[in-house]
């Protein structure tokens, strides 16, 4: 393998080194190197923020790339409404592990939550913990299960039901 300078500090570093010995620095070999993946940031901002921000991969100095915006989407991401694999969407989020308000996500914790492994205050999923709980197991104020038939549970998600019909209408 031939020898080569590290263009953050000077040090011989292997051309194929993933990273340099000496200070840390990414693939220290390349002249030039902006990081990995992809990232978008929209012209337009409200309150500092992007309206859309997307990310992926990582940056220059070897860090995670998050994605920070009013719509948010990344691997790791923060926004009003966010698409992430591990997120926090304060009013809506979808993904594998997210927390926000209203959430569709394998793991989820929000108010209204829907998920895998959910959590929170109306909670539908295999595995709940929540207020009101419709699951296939899980512990919950008011839980209906196939092995847990409580009547408010049912009251309560049949309103809601009848509730999301009439908004469609």
């Amino acid at each position: 393998m031939p020898l080569s300078k590290c263009r953050e500090c000077g040090g011989e570093v292997s051309d194929q080194a993933r990273s340099c010995p000496h200070c840390g620095a990414p693939f220290p070999a390349n002249p030039v190197w902006s990081g990995s993946g992809f990232e978008y940031k929209s012209a337009r901002t409200y309150l500092g923020y992007p309206l859309l921000h997307i990310s992926f991969g990582r940056d220059r100095y070897g860090k995670r790339r998050v994605a920070k915006g009013i719509v948010a989407i990344g691997q790791f991401a923060f926004g009003l409404v966010t698409v992430a694999q591990f997120g926090v969407g304060v009013i809506f989020g979808f993904g594998q592990f997210v927390l926000g308000i209203i959430v569709l996500a394998q793991f989820a914790v929000g108010f209204v939550a829907v998920g895998q492994f959910a959590g929170g205050y109306l909670v539908i999923g295999q595995m709940v913990l929540a207020y009101y709980g419709l699951a296939q197991v899980g512990f919950a104020h008011f839980l209906w299960s196939p092995k847990r038939h409580d009547p408010e549970a049912m009251k309560f998600f049949l309103s809601c039901w009848d509730y999301l019909k009439n908004l469609l209408k």
